[in-house]
């Protein structure tokens, strides 16, 4: 397989509290218990995404243009990972079967998306397909961003919603600029999770 470019959108999606959680809970509970909620997430994001990665906490997945449907499913992947992975919390916090410290801390956890679009490298490295490429980096580095909130969010870039062509004022969307070494400024929209709206009604028209 040559090297190529494609366009498409870069989703990451990052369970907070990770490292917190697994250092204070038990090796047989606390890593298992992450490995679900991840394959919760994993389960609503592909299809339509690829996953192309898993990187501890992290799930990195993607889609290119040309295979891609509507943005709207793309949209409504993202709330249904989101969904997902609160729903398996609430039940693994509601089962009394085990009083171990993981079992009693899942509620911690958090989960973050990152959405980005632009235009990446496609090679193969050891034999495995890999993601390369300046928007690649940017997606992670959104990873660590200058929200101070304790609840989970959804994160689209600029450029992410004019791909997918949502009016980020028109979706209730809490704009935020950040500068990063390399990057410059870069303008990014925030959804909580703990609102309502949700990005798959919010297409415009």
């Amino acid at each position: 397989m040559k090297s190529y470019t494609e366009d498409g959108v870069l989703v990451l999606a990052d369970i907070s509290g990770f490292t917190a959680f697994v250092a204070a809970t038990e090796l047989e509970h606390g890593p298992p218990i992450i490995a679900e909620l991840l394959g919760e997430v994993m389960g609503r994001l592909a299809p339509p995404l690829e996953i192309q990665e898993v990187e501890g906490d992290a799930v990195f997945a993607l889609g290119t243009d040309r295979l891609l449907g509507s943005p709207a499913a793309v949209l409504g992947a993202l709330e249904d990972a989101a969904a997902a992975f609160r729903n398996r919390q609430r039940e693994l916090q509601a089962d009394e079967s085990c009083s171990c410290q993981a079992c009693r801390s899942v509620g911690s956890l958090d989960l973050k998306i990152i959405a980005h679009h632009g235009r990446f490298l496609r090679q193969v490295v050891g034999g495995r397909s890999q993601a390369a490429g300046v928007n690649v980096i940017l997606a992670h580095r959104l990873l660590k961003n200058g929200r101070a909130t304790g609840r989970g969010y959804i994160l689209l870039t600029e450029a992410a919603l004019r791909w997918a062509g949502v009016d980020p004022m028109r979706a209730g969307l809490i704009p935020y600029r950040e500068r990063y070494e390399h990057f410059g400024d870069v303008q990014y929209f925030v959804r909580d999770l703990g609102l309502t709206a949700a990005l798959d009604h919010a297409l415009a028209h």
